[in-house]
């Protein structure tokens, strides 16, 4: 039936991920995307690489939602000027590229990915000071 083990370990950290979002600002919600995605990209690289046809669509398919549905929706484009609109091209660039990935079994692009997250994400988490208290979801959502 269930693994106990497996089954153990997959709740601790499920529950460990709600108390994360729970707890979390703004700010900190659009890191926890970053991480999010980022960790998709990489697990889904490693399984690519060992043949897991199933589990490295499913995990791209993840890192897309949280790039689209979460990143890139997060987007304020009104208010966020040009750094949203850059970032809305990028989000929509970085899906594509985990499309092809996926379709051609290319881990390079699944690096490439995960190399403009961390890129993203390491901005994000430079500017968590000038945001931390002083801004409201609305404005910290227009620069993630």
């Amino acid at each position: 039936m269930y693994s106990t083990g497996k089954f153990g370990a997959s709740s601790y950290e499920r529950i460990g991920i709600e108390s994360s979002v729970l707890g979390a600002s703004p700010h900190e919600l659009i890191a926890l995307l970053f991480a999010g995605a980022r960790r998709a990209v990489r697990m889904s690289r490693m399984h690519m690489q060992s043949g897991n046809v199933a589990e490295k669509g499913k995990l791209i398919s993840h890192a897309i939602m949280l790039i689209g549905g979460g990143l890139q929706q997060g987007l304020n484009l009104e208010k966020g000027g040009e750094l949203a609109r850059r970032l809305d091209g990028l989000y929509e660039y970085m899906k594509r590229r985990l499309l092809e990935a996926n379709l051609r079994n290319d881990p390079a692009l699944l690096d490439e990915v995960d190399n403009l997250l961390g890129t993203i994400e390491e901005g994000w988490i430079g500017i968590q000071n000038q945001v931390t208290g002083a801004a409201s979801p609305a404005r910290v959502s227009t620069a993630g």
